[in-house]
């Protein structure tokens, strides 16, 4: 609709000369309404609602047949529409259907946003929320692939959370992650939630897995699933999730090792993580004043799980793990093996990797060595392996110098011998004779005479 001015400025300068699309540009308008004006439309005045809206006479049947199918396609209904006569365009008809909110909600597929949320009341020590992130483009020294999994619990009350990185999302890194997480959160509460992954809950029957339920004994706790698509029931976590994501990981520079990405996770929660002010019946606090206040359990020990990865052999018949390097023979420079952990124990054990000739599991330990401390960067060496490690360099090494590119190397007298009863040896052209010359009669008479001087008497003539 334009206003009075705009419509004197529009036939003033439709008489000046003007085309409709420059005026339309000018003015910021679309040429329909530019024309339409100049056809006497009143300035101020929208045009009747017949005229503009040809989408009218198609609603109730459009609603009637969202109503029956509320995920009915807008390009399938927009089909419909075109053999029933609609002239518009499809951008117009789903305009309208916004507009006119003619699909109703499904309720199954509502997201969180948007609709009524309850205040779920959460006691100190009751519940720690507990989730995978995964995060893209991790630092190409780790050999992680595509993806970094990142392991967060969050105290519900409180808000503490605190997360440790891992290679998978299998069943021994989560209990490998719980037990750590746990232990930085200060202690074991009551209930921990999950939501629906398949390491916890069985995906067929929505009940805990045979497999998680030992350690949810072990750490005397009661699982609870997340009902289905039902995301903010955990959004203590989830918060947290976000916060890893765009304040620790966004930032992680590419030198950085796993041990120094961990350590400088840890640092920023305790730094700012537990600083974040919270409001309580006493005033003002923080949430590591609330965590410190929380009543939870001891820790026990790790739950017995067996941690395995794979790892490739260095050139000084080394295998890196956590942060640390342990040897192996020196026969298996460049080959894959398996680098098994107890969880709980002071050993690892580097075994062959699955094969034909190992069978589905492998297994054949290769090395045992005790542990170090993760990330102290401790070179772990076997004496056996350093003597068997100095020995192969030693065989392998020579002091002759390098054979020069430009040296001539003609075929030697074997290798002429074998081409000679190739096929090809007879189209061969003969090489010139090389014999030497032994006759020493050949040189006396050669030389005969010449230690005479010839009188050349034509030479001289008599005055």
């Amino acid at each position: 609709m334009l206003t009075r001015e705009d419509d004197i400025d529009v036939h003033a300068l439709r008489r000046q000369g003007w085309t409709i699309s420059a005026i339309a540009r000018h003015l910021g308008r679309d040429r329909k309404t530019i024309s339409a004006y100049l056809a006497g439309r009143q300035a101020g005045v929208r045009a009747p609602r017949g005229l503009l809206d040809r989408f009218e006479v198609f609603a109730p049947y459009c609603a009637q047949r969202l109503a029956d199918d509320p995920h009915l396609w807008a390009s399938t209904l927009f089909d419909e529409l075109g053999d029933l006569g609609y002239e518009g365009s499809y951008p117009t008809m789903t305009r309208q259907l916004r507009v006119r909110e003619l699909r109703p909600a499904c309720e199954p597929c509502r997201p969180a946003k948007g609709r009524p949320i309850a205040v779920i009341d959460h006691p100190p020590g009751q519940e720690t929320q507990w989730d995978w992130v995964e995060l893209p483009d991790p630092p190409p020294g780790w050999g992680w692939g595509k993806n970094a999994h990142l392991l967060v619990g969050a105290l519900s009350h409180s808000s503490r959370w605190r997360g440790v990185l891992c290679e998978s999302e299998d069943q021994p890194h989560l209990i490998d992650g719980l037990d750590r997480v746990t232990r930085a959160l200060g202690g074991v509460s009551k209930d921990w939630r999950f939501d629906r992954m398949s390491t916890v809950v069985s995906p067929g029957t929505g009940r805990v897995s045979a497999s998680f339920a030992a350690v949810a004994k072990h750490y005397g706790v009661t699982v609870r699933p997340c009902p289905p698509r039902r995301g903010n029931r955990k959004g203590v976590v989830e918060k947290a999730n976000h916060v890893a994501a765009q304040r620790f990981w966004r930032t992680l520079p590419d030198d950085a090792t796993v041990e120094s990405a961990q350590v400088g996770l840890d640092a920023w929660c305790g730094r700012h993580g537990d600083a974040r002010v919270r409001s309580s019946p006493d005033g003002k606090t923080t949430v590591g004043a609330l965590a410190a206040a929380e009543p939870l359990r001891p820790v026990p020990a790790p739950f017995p799980a067996t941690l395995s990865v794979e790892r490739t052999v260095s050139a000084q018949a080394l295998v890196s793990f956590r942060g640390n390097r342990y040897s192996v023979p020196p026969e298996l420079t460049g080959a894959r093996v398996v680098v098994t952990v107890r969880l709980g124990a002071s050993t690892l054990d580097i075994a062959t990797t699955p094969g034909a000739a190992t069978g589905a599991r492998g297994g054949i330990v290769l090395a045992r060595h005790r542990m170090a401390p993760a990330g102290s960067g401790v070179m772990v060496r076997d004496h056996g392996h350093v003597q068997a490690l100095e020995a192969a360099a030693m065989a392998a090494s020579t002091f002759e110098a390098p054979p020069r590119g430009k040296e001539r190397r003609p075929p030697s007298p074997a290798a002429l011998e074998l081409a000679a009863h190739l096929p090809g040896a007879s189209q061969i052209p003969p090489k010139a004779s090389t014999a030497a010359v032994v006759d020493l009669g050949v040189y006396a008479a050669a030389a005969a005479g010449r230690n005479t001087l010839h009188q050349h008497h034509h030479l001289f003539k008599e005055k």
